[in-house]
């Protein structure tokens, strides 16, 4: 009889290179289309959805290669190498949370863009936009520091995990609210914002002014909750039952939905 372990191994395999080569031509298109014109690359909204796929590309690039060696090949440096534990982690952690940032950036700015208030429009500015993300980019660099600080090769399972209790438990919080809920309840807000924006101003309804960036935007709030919040679910209950006494076959159970879960998580940044 088939395990779940191989089942979750096969699937992560070949699975992971579907979505990594789908990750990759589906950014790399959104990279040409937003740089090929000067339009786009004045507009906040497209830069914020720019930056995002650059680091999309990034994030399925390192997490999916480096997974897949390490499943199917027995290829993992994290075992062998501390500096390349530490900073892969260090990479996987900021480089997830700024692509989700700029997404909800890009959601917000369209409520301003399509604001009846000139104040609101105003605030819509490329040059804004390039500090913005600048700032970003350096607040979650400085939350990864403590990756850095607490990855280490374990001596008993010679496997590349967090040695510090107090932020072990912050890891499954920050999943849930940093990954999961914030970001899901600003592009929702954000999101109704800016239909209701759509809807009551006649100018915007009728020339379709950036509609097709708003549709983006949508898009992405659907797959951010069907892709990303079962992961969050998932590493909350693990958190939850750390400390409960598991059979075999529960952990085999669990080790395969967590296997399931991040591969549908790798789907939204190879898509969006």
């Amino acid at each position: 009889m088939v395990s779940l372990t191989y089942i979750g191994n096969q699937f992560t395999i070949y699975g992971g290179y579907l979505i990594l080569l789908t990750g990759i031509l589906g950014n790399g298109i959104n990279i040409l289309i937003f740089l090929s014109k000067n339009t786009y690359r004045t507009t906040p909204c497209t830069f914020y959805f720019l930056i995002a796929s650059i680091h999309n590309i990034i994030y399925i690039t390192l997490s999916i290669i480096t997974r897949t060696m390490s499943i199917g090949y027995g290829i993992d440096p994290t075992r062998t190498s501390v500096i390349w534990c530490k900073i892969r982690q260090f990479l996987i952690v900021t480089v997830s949370l700024i692509a989700l940032t700029c997404s909800c950036l890009a959601t917000i700015d369209q409520f301003l863009v399509t604001s009846r208030s000139v104040n609101y429009r105003r605030c819509s500015n490329i040059k804004w936009a390039h500090q913005i993300v600048l700032i970003v980019i350096i607040i979650w660099c400085l939350h990864g520091i403590p990756v850095v600080l607490f990855r280490n090769i374990s001596p008993i399972t010679n496997t590349c995990v967090n040695t510090n209790a107090i932020y072990g438990i912050y890891t499954s919080i920050y999943i849930l609210g940093l990954l999961c809920a914030i970001p899901v309840l600003i592009m929702l807000i954000f999101g109704y914002l800016t239909y209701r924006n759509i809807r009551y101003t006649r100018m915007l309804a009728e020339q379709r002014i950036d509609r097709q960036f708003t549709k983006m935007v949508f898009i992405q709030v659907i797959l951010l909750v069907i892709c990303i919040v079962p992961y969050g679910i998932n590493n909350t209950y693990n958190l939850i039952t750390s400390n409960v006494l598991k059979d075999a076959n529960r952990l085999e159970n669990e080790n395969f939905a967590l296997a399931i879960l991040s591969f549908i998580s790798y789907f939204y940044y190879a898509v969006c």
